[in-house]
């Protein structure tokens, strides 16, 4: 099932909204957005079009309601401070992001209204917080629940240690075909956000599971199809959002909290930077236009060296 069902996302809502965020879509698919940015974009406007309708004290919020052309400044500023009362204020955030997308299509491509009421509504101040990193110890752990000769253990294996290995979002490995595979050069052709391409290598661990799982895939019932990740039964191909669950179920079964393909990811950035990797570099890895990215994933490894340094000159201990 694929994660953006506009029905179900417009499905309650007037028909004015549910006009503008079915075109917003038709421009969104033909400017080539991935899909999970269309979901939050488009998710972000239709809560907002359900809160000023169903949770909002506001009574002039009827007008907005019915038609988003009469939302207005204060209407968007309560909806952010409800996000942030009832869910987080990084989820404010992400909500923030998406509206000045949906205003900004209404104003410039539209043409529909003549003021964006999001000009001067502040972005929410979102608490830095510091994502744990899977230690080694940790992976080998997850590595041990997937342990097997079976299809599915292959397969695991396979998709764990390349996510390790490149730091690779999620969607950008469940979404990989067999032809973006090259076991030759050792490398993988990940199909980045914004339609950007990126070549990567992997080490020799993760190569022979990539093989290994390629001799179980030939046997298997969907290996005609172009789909590197095959489900465990039947002729589907195993979907990002089916990875996921099959992360977090083996991190259950290894006894390790939390693990998804993120978390990687992170963990990646932190070694890289604790390495003393070059930040260029890291970003091409990455798939990163904006150096805030390695800030962000390196923040971890930063904090990290720091309380190396702390230790190793000891202020203080020599009194």
């Amino acid at each position: 099932m694929p994660l953006l069902d506009l029905h179900k996302l417009t499905v309650g809502l007037p028909r004015t909204w549910s006009g503008f965020l079915r075109d917003w879509d038709r421009s969104l698919r033909s400017g080539n957005y991935p899909e999970t940015t269309r979901y939050n974009y488009l998710l972000a406007a239709a809560q907002l079009a359900r809160y000023l309708g169903e949770y909002s004290p506001d009574p002039d919020a009827d007008d907005g309601a019915g038609d988003p052309c009469a939302v207005t400044r204060a209407h968007v500023e309560a909806f952010q401070a409800w996000m942030i009362e009832t869910r987080s204020a990084s989820t404010a955030v992400n909500k923030h992001k998406g509206l000045q997308q949906f205003f900004k299509w209404l104003l410039v491509d539209e043409q529909a209204i003549d003021r964006n009421p999001m000009q001067r509504v502040r972005q929410p101040k979102a608490p830095t917080r510091l994502v744990p990193v899977l230690r080694e110890a940790d992976t080998a752990k997850v590595l041990e629940a997937c342990r097997g000769k079976g299809f599915a253990s292959v397969r695991d294996e396979a998709l764990i240690r390349l996510y390790a290995n490149t730091g690779a979002r999620l969607s950008e490995v469940g979404n990989l075909l067999v032809t973006d595979l090259d076991l030759n050069t050792e490398s993988i052709q990940f199909h980045g956000k914004g339609a950007k391409d990126r070549r990567v290598r992997f080490g020799p661990k993760t190569a022979r599971a990539l093989s290994r799982y390629l001799r179980a895939r030939d046997k298997h019932k969907g290996a005609g199809l172009p789909n590197l990740w095959l489900a465990d039964r039947g002729t589907a191909p195993l979907t990002p959002n089916g990875i996921k669950i099959r992360l977090k179920r083996l991190g259950q079964a290894a006894g390790v909290p939390d693990v998804h393909a993120h978390r990687w990811r992170h963990t990646f950035a932190h070694e890289w930077k604790r390495a003393g990797g070059d930040t260029g570099d890291l970003m091409l890895l990455l798939g990163w236009s904006s150096e805030d990215m390695p800030r962000h994933y390196g923040a971890s490894a930063a904090a990290e060296r720091a309380m190396e340094i702390q230790q190793r000159i000891g202020i203080g201990e020599r009194i």
